[in-house]
């Protein structure tokens, strides 16, 4: 891999400024390796990241129209939740060429199928984010690293380039040779820590109480099933190690649903639990209580809508 000094600037976009993309455009910019311009809402002028090494703060152009796009970029990072994926596509339109690379850095495990169809033909990349976000303002975004990487992609060519983008930051990226496992794996983490907080209202610390571990090994056995006929080569005790992972996270952690139902937004489910339920569906696997889970945070995604 080139050295920070010595490789290629590349001219990247980040559309979405929230936790994730906050996180991601903020460790960019500071890096200072590259252009970065953030495709957002709201203007802002500079971008403040809490990271482990400290707090920074830089200038960050953001553009608020796609008609201020001049020209196609290298990579785009697709950082909104999933359900605002199709408000990428005026962005799209502009940002991508055909060399362009286009970064899904969304839950779930159907990244490309969402994204290709929106990408004028640009090379899509699904990403795997591990690393905790939580956008503090406008401008602010708090960074907290927990597992062995931030980023997970596929060993390809758009995956390695993906890891020379984000060489000098501090965030990590780990290639994986066999995806579709790993993306499963991601999927199971979020399948019980994000409804069990947004539920309750609590933060990752509601995961340690026998009765809602009982829940999450039931809610995961059914999820692992359906990952398995999906073709992710999911362990015997896979379950159990999901939530020995969750279990090495701070208990003061909060998830992305638990931060969205606070803020009375609109809530990731069909992603992930919904992802479930729909999988199971194709393969005859019956789901009950991802599909109750899935049931009960439609309930409060649409009352928040109102």
């Amino acid at each position: 891999m080139a050295s920070p000094s010595t490789a290629q600037r590349h001219r990247v976009a980040v559309i979405g400024l929230g936790s994730i993309g906050g996180a991601a455009a903020g460790s960019l910019a500071v890096a200072g390796r590259h252009d970065v311009v953030a495709c957002v809402r709201q203007p802002i002028a500079r971008l403040i990241l809490d990271a482990p090494g400290g707090t920074s703060e830089v200038a960050l152009r953001a553009l608020t129209d796609p008609a201020q796009v001049e020209a196609p970029a290298d990579w785009v990072l697709i950082c909104t939740k999933t359900f605002h994926t199709e408000a990428t596509a005026p962005w799209l339109k502009r940002l991508c060429a055909p060399s362009t690379r286009v970064a899904v850095l969304q839950n779930g495990i159907d990244h490309v199928a969402r994204v290709a169809p929106l990408a004028q033909g640009a090379t899509v990349l699904p990403v795997i984010v591990y690393y905790n976000g939580e956008r503090l303002a406008a401008d602010r975004v708090r960074l907290r690293q927990g597992a062995n990487a931030d980023f997970v992609v596929p060993n390809d060519d758009a995956g390695r380039g993906f890891a020379q983008l984000i060489d000098g930051t501090p965030l990590r990226v780990q290639l994986g040779d066999d995806f579709i496992t790993l993306a499963w794996r991601k999927l199971l983490l979020n399948a019980v820590a994000s409804p069990m907080t947004a539920l309750t209202l609590q933060r990752q610390a509601v995961l340690r109480r026998p009765d809602i571990k009982a829940l999450c090994m039931e809610v995961l056995a059914e999820a692992v099933a359906v990952g398995r006929a999906e073709g992710a080569k999911l362990a015997d005790d896979e379950a159990a190690r999901t939530l020995d992972t969750l279990y090495t996270f701070s208990g003061e952690l909060g998830t992305s649903m638990y931060f969205d139902r606070l803020a009375g937004g609109k809530l990731e489910i069909e992603a992930l639990n919904g992802a479930i339920v729909a999988a199971g569906e194709r393969h005859g696997i019956r789901t009950p209580l991802n599909r109750a889970l899935l049931a009960l945070l439609r309930a409060v995604s649409d009352a928040a809508g109102k």
